[in-house]
This record gives structure tokens, C-alpha cells and sequence, in this order.
């Protein structure tokens, strides 16, 4: 069955139900430095003599369990001007927030949305999706290129960035889709700030994006430094197969798109990086035996897996969802979601991101295979992956790697993905005693399903901090919106 059509409305926002609580005096905190006495949580400097200063203190997270670098402690967070500033006892700050009985994570990052603005805002636009995203604790999103216009100019950058402005709920960066004709100017257009990097399509896209020979790949990989993004199927492959699907069944999608069309580009991405000296990220990767392939380029390559191919079975997901579980890669067997934990728990895949794709419930329920390929998932990126931790599938250790801190090591962020003075108060809350169900009320994208509506999911996400601003708290959005553009080493 497909999932039902949600009507969305505009949720009240309400300050009674802030959770900051003006403290008892507006005096200042004090903040210990590395060479200070710092809490009772914090083992203590080896040398150097203790010493303090006074500063206002803007907010202070107090009571939870915060995951910093060093692991889960008891300890409260300071923040001042949308910066951490301190962790330890802080009795005095402007507002406050209780904890208690909570974990703090760093911001959750989503590296792969597409929010489909400009062009297809009748499936999703970047006020709605960014949205979306922060309802589901997630604090930045990195946009893909592949809109009306193709976001693969100077100009369209820029009009991408504007676009956002005032609008998206949280911070973001956009990728510059690569083509055949922009290749020598990728070198510059990587370092627009605001840019997440390049994003190439071997596969699955239409027009100029479509970068499918090796010969073009060469040039893209030769112009420029930073880490490029690939969606990585082979054209010719799935040219060659298009009879191997079958009218009004969607579980021919994976014969179509078989194990082999992902492992041929795969394997030619890397042989061409490798000539380059060119970094790469493949993103939604399907195949254990790509993960194993990978595991042996890691001086070049890194990898993103998705919480839906991480979830959803082939056998389970297709009579149930008919084409709602299409997308590119497509959904594979319960074997190939063993083998993706199994390569996950070796530690390969690098992070985790939603492949955020929405179509309209009209589109989506067009027989396959004239139904368009993709699904949402950046609001439930987080909810999934805290049931899989719950379950015992992974550590909440190794989930924050793959969701804050891998995401920040492997593009150069920068001041993003840990919890430690310096970097920015992001912070996602999420009370890991609780239970969640999905209900279309709580979805917020345009496209209005989701295919995990209905399912119950251990743990809940509370809230979503950005620099310092509550976004959300308890399902309650904030007066407006305070999203800004990404800073990246690459692209300063």
C-alpha cells in the first residue's frame, strides 16, 4: 500500500513553551581556559597554573549528558555569540536549559538533500525541506545540484545562496554539479564559499549533468582539489538492461540497476581518482562488495551509506511500498542490508546521509516504470538511526562519528561536528529512554509521506540548537528561520 497524502499546516509556534528559563541574575559566568581547573568531569591539565576569566555567558545547556570528543560527560555546555565557550559549572547565564535525563549531541549534518529548488518547488523547496530537516534534529544539509536550472555556474551559486537567505532553517552549503562544458572552471567554482564541493552523476540524471564516460570524468577530476561527490552507476550498463524492466512491478528496479552497474562505476571512479591524485566521497552506496572494494582506496576514497538502504528490504519494502521504495540506487535484498552493517561495523562507510529526494504523491504513484525514482528521509534520518543504536546495530559513539564528526573531517569544515570550545553551539537533544511513532502530522516536506509512516522507533529527538538558537523543541518550531551558508577549508 502507499503511504497516504498529508495535508501539511503551519505549525504554531509558541514561546510559553521555550524551554530557556531567564536565570535569577544577569551577571557573568565563569569560564575556565585549558590551563584553568576545569570541572570535576574533565580530567585536569598536567602543568601550567590555573587561571580564569569573567565573560557574559548567553546560554548554558545544563544537566545532560553532552558527547564531546573525549565521550559522553556529565557537564554543562556555555555558550556566548553562537560559540561554545566552556564546558563545566556554569551557575549564571542570560537563559538556560534543563538536560537533565537527556544526551547532547554535536548538530547532526545531512551531506546529501536535494531540496529541489529552483524548478520542482511543487515537490519541496528549500524553506520547506531545511524544514523538515531541523524537526528531525538536524542542523546543517548540504544541497545537490540537479534542479531547474542545473546549479552548475557562478551565477547559479549565487542564486542558489540568495534563495536561502532568511529562509532555510538551518546552515547549509550547495554542490556545483559537474558537466562536460563547465569542467575547467570547476577549479574555481568549488571555492565559491557556500559550496560543499563538486557532484558528479555517472548515472541517473538527464541533460548536461550526466558525466558518463571516462574520458570526461578525466577532465572534471583534473580541475580542481577538493573532495568530489559521485553518484556512481554505469550509464552504459543500465542502457544496455532497460528491457530488463518490467511494467507495474518496481521489484524489477534492482534487476535493472543490477549489483554490477554499481560495482563497474565504482571501480572506474577509483581507477580515475587514483590517476588524478583526486579525493572522492561515493555517496548511497548499496553493495557489500563496493564497501570491501572501497576499504581498499582509503587513501582516496571515502563513502556515505543511507538510512534506507540500511532499513529496507527488497523482499519486505516493494510489495509494501510498490514504486514509494524506487530510488537510484535502488533498494536491494535483506542480504545486501546485512552486508552493509557488516562492512559499517568494520568501520568503511565514512557518514550517513539521507538522499533526501521527495516527489509528489501523484508523481510517485505513476506505474513503474514511468514513477520517478526517490523518497524523503532528511527528517528521519536521525529517529531510523537512533532505533538501530537502540537495537544494538551500532554505537551512539559511532553514529555522532558518522553524522557530525566524519561529515566535518572528510569535506574540511569548519567550527561544525564536536562539542569543544571554539566551535559553533550546535547541538542535537534527543532522549534515548523515549519511544516515537511516525505520523504524517509530525512530517513537515512538501511531499507529504514518508515510507516509514507508522513505524514505532525507539529513541526521540527533542530538540535542534544552530549557533545558539533553539529551532525546535519538542515538535515546536521557532519564529523564524536562522540558517547561513557553510565554511568549508576549501572554499574560505
Amino acid at each position: 500500500m502507499a503511504p497516504q497524502a498529508l495535508k501539511l499546516k503551519h505549525r504554531a509556534r509558541h514561546p510559553s513553551l521555550n524551554p530557556w528559563h531567564n536565570a535569577d541574575s544577569n551577571g557573568s559566568a565563569r569560564v575556565w581556559t585549558l590551563a584553568s581547573k576545569p570541572s570535576p568531569f574533565i580530567s585536569p591539565p598536567t602543568c601550567g597554573k590555573a587561571q580564569s576569566m569573567t565573560q557574559a555567558i548567553d546560554l548554558v545547556l545544563t544537566g545532560g549528558t553532552v558527547h564531546t570528543p573525549s565521550g559522553p560527560v556529565q557537564v554543562d555546555v556555555a555558550v556566548r555569540d553562537g560559540k561554545i565557550v566552556g564546558l563545566g559549572s556554569f551557575p549564571d547565564a542570560a537563559r538556560r536549559i534543563d538536560c537533565t535525563g537527556l544526551d547532547v549531541l554535536p548538530g547532526v549534518i545531512d551531506s546529501q538533500v536535494h531540496f529541489r529548488e529552483p524548478g520542482l518547488e511543487h515537490k519541496e523547496d528549500l524553506e520547506s525541506g531545511s524544514r523538515a530537516a531541523v524537526m528531525g534534529g538536524i542542523t546543517a544539509v548540504f544541497e545537490m545540484p540537479n534542479t531547474n536550472p542545473n546549479t552548475d555556474s557562478v551565477m547559479r551559486v549565487h542564486d542558489k545562496l540568495e534563495r536561502a537567505r532568511h529562509r532555510m532553517w538551518c546552515d547549509h552549503a550547495f554542490y556545483v554539479g559537474a558537466t562536460a562544458a563547465n569542467a575547467p572552471d570547476l577549479g574555481e567554482l568549488e571555492r565559491i564559499p557556500g559550496t560543499a564541493g563538486v557532484k558528479i552523476f555517472m548515472g541517473a540524471s538527464t541533460g548536461s549533468l550526466l558525466v558518463a564516460h571516462d574520458e570526461e570524468l578525466a577532465r572534471v577530476l583534473a580541475h580542481g582539489t577538493r573532495r568530489v561527490a559521485i553518484h556512481a552507476e554505469d550509464e552504459d550498463r543500465m542502457n544496455a538492461r532497460k528491457d530488463y524492466r518490467v511494467e507495474g512491478d518496481p521489484s524489477s528496479h534492482p534487476v535493472w540497476r543490477d549489483d554490477e552497474s554499481a560495482m563497474l562505476a565504482t571501480k572506474r571512479i577509483l581507477k580515475l581518482a587514483r590517476a588524478a591524485r583526486r579525493p572522492i566521497h561515493i555517496l548511497h552506496v548499496t553493495t557489500p562488495a563496493e564497501l570491501e572494494l572501497i576499504s581498499q582506496h582509503r587513501d582516496i576514497a571515502s563513502c556515505e551509506v543511507t538510512p534506507q538502504h540500511l532499513t529496507l528490504r527488497g523482499e519486505e519494502a516493494y510489495p509494501r511500498l510498490g514504486t514509494y521504495a524506487q530510488m537510484n540506487p535502488p533498494i536491494r535484498s535483506g542480504e545486501h542490508v546485512d552486508g552493509l552493517w557488516h562492512w559499517l561495523q568494520q568501520g568503511v562507510p565514512d557518514v550517513i546521509g539521507s538522499d533526501h529526494a521527495p516527489h509528489t504523491i501523484e508523481e510517485k504513484s505513476k506505474p513503474y516504470p514511468a514513477s520517478p525514482s526517490g523518497m524523503p528521509g532528511v527528517q528521519t534520518l536521525l529517529p531510523l538511526m537512533l532505533d538501530h543504536v537502540l537495537n544494538g546495530r551500532m554505537t551512539l559513539g559511532r553514529l555522532i562519528d558518522m553524522t557530525s564528526a566524519g561529515v566535518q573531517r572528510i569535506f574540511g569544515l569548519q567550527a561544525k561536528g564536536r562539542i569543544a570550545v571554539g566551535y559553533d553551539a550546535d547541538f542535537t537533544v534527543v532522549d534515548l529512554k523515549g519511544q516515537f511513532t511516525v505520523t504524517e502530522d509530525w512530517l513537515e516536506s512538501r511531499c507529504g509521506w514518508s515510507p516509514y509512516t507508522g513505524m514505532e522507533l525507539k529513541g526521540r529527538v527533542l530538540g535542534t540548537i544552530i549557533r545558539g538558537h533553539q529551532v525546535m523543541w519538542e515538535a515546536q518550531l521557532a519564529d523564524s528561520a536562522v540558517g547561513e551558508p557553510l565554511k568549508f577549508a576549501g572554499a574560505l
